[in-house]
């Protein structure tokens, strides 16, 4: 086997000669950091430019066949695999370094550490949740590929985006349960086998997407293993404390809303569809998805289909879509006014502060005195 290291001893010597200045930090992980390197293996590692130059060390090449790739990680882009923006976190976290600048980069890289340790934290619980949600509404794009493929669908392309699918569930699924991969192609399996939070037949969706040699079967695995993963962010996100509050959710929003709602009026008094149409959606699902924040403490899931409706409709507002009709549009400006008149006294009897004048004389006094 290739003595890697000593290959790593050449491009640390070659930094302190040439980029003493450039470069911040040398770094390996992977195979040989975990002790499975094989004879095919590479040296997984990676530099922290300081500066612009510092670029130029980086390096590809291949010795006896085996690859190495000595690539730059900017300290913008380490501190996202840091808050689990980019899903290499392992980099970070659990790397062996070769070589530090100074003792500022040493601790600018080891904060980068402490705030991954604190992944498993109660406090990051939310956060993570709405990064596992995230993922999966990648998954539908997939999905969509496949569906539109049609009959020209073949194995080989179907195999391809369920793989994206996949390794899209798998990312989800390490949010969900606030963990990160230690190791990647081939082995997520293994380590998703021991989380806490996982759908109870993911072993049985992922042998049909890997083994079964029928498109149809393969697409119907992907959209159950989707489907079983989106019920459970959601139990996640219905388990975590949240806090109602009309004060901290609504203050301000009737003010900018009046803006719509005074539109909506006025196209309707003209007769201008087109405009009734996309403002009357806009402001009835704008509203549900307020109430629902209000009520909630959370913002609707973004795979939500159709529950942030549920206080909009509990609290008796006017379903305005349901009122668009290009040839009677008295219905809907009658609901328009309702529901203004609904909005205004459920923002007071919930305490939410309207900032509203008849005369610039009150605002200049209201907004003079404003501290």
């Amino acid at each position: 086997m290739i003595d890697v290291f000593a290959v790593a001893d050449i491009i640390v010597k070659h930094i302190k000669t040439y980029y003493p200045e450039d470069v911040a930090i040398v770094g390996y992980y992977g195979s040989y950091l975990q002790g499975r390197a094989t004879k095919r293996s590479d040296l997984d590692f990676f530099f922290i430019p300081a500066t612009a130059r510092g670029r130029q060390a980086g390096c590809q090449f291949i010795i006896d066949g085996i690859s190495f790739d000595f690539w730059p990680i900017g300290w913008d882009r380490a501190e996202r695999m840091a808050a689990f923006e980019e899903w290499n976190t392992t980099i970070i976290a659990d790397c062996e370094l070769l070589y530090v600048r100074s003792e500022g980069d040493l601790a600018r890289f080891m904060d980068l550490r402490e705030t991954i340790s604190n992944m498993g934290s109660e406090s990051k619980a939310t956060e993570l949740t709405i990064k596992a949600e995230s993922v999966v509404k990648d998954c539908f794009f997939y999905m969509a590929k496949m569906q539109l493929a049609g009959n020209s669908k073949e194995l080989s392309y179907c195999r391809t985006q369920a793989q994206m699918i996949m390794v899209k569930i798998f990312k989800s699924l390490g949010f969900l349960n606030q963990i990160y991969y230690r190791r990647m192609w081939g082995y997520y399996r293994e380590q998703v086998r021991s989380l806490s939070i996982k759908p109870d037949q993911l072993d049985q969706y992922l042998d049909t997407i890997m083994f079964s040699r029928t498109p149809d079967e393969v697409i119907l695995a992907c959209e159950k293993l989707i489907t079983a993963t989106l019920s459970l962010i959601s139990e996640r996100q219905n388990s975590q404390e949240k806090l109602r509050s009309y004060t901290m959710q609504m203050k301000g929003y009737y003010e900018e809303e009046k803006g719509m709602l005074n539109k909506l009026l006025t196209a309707c008094e003209k007769g201008h569809y087109e405009t009734a149409f996309f403002v009357a959606i806009g402001v009835q699902d704008g509203l549900a998805r307020n109430l629902y924040a209000a009520e909630k403490g959370c913002w609707p899931s973004n795979v939500d289909l159709g529950e942030h409706r549920e206080f909009y409709v509990q609290y008796g507002y006017p379903d305005l879509v349901a009122l668009l009709n290009p040839t009677d549009f008295e219905p809907l400006r009658l609901a328009v006014l309702q529901l203004t008149e609904k909005l205004e006294n459920h923002l007071k009897a919930e305490g939410v502060p309207v900032n509203q004048f008849d005369t610039v004389a009150e605002f200049e006094s209201f907004y003079t005195n404003k501290v």
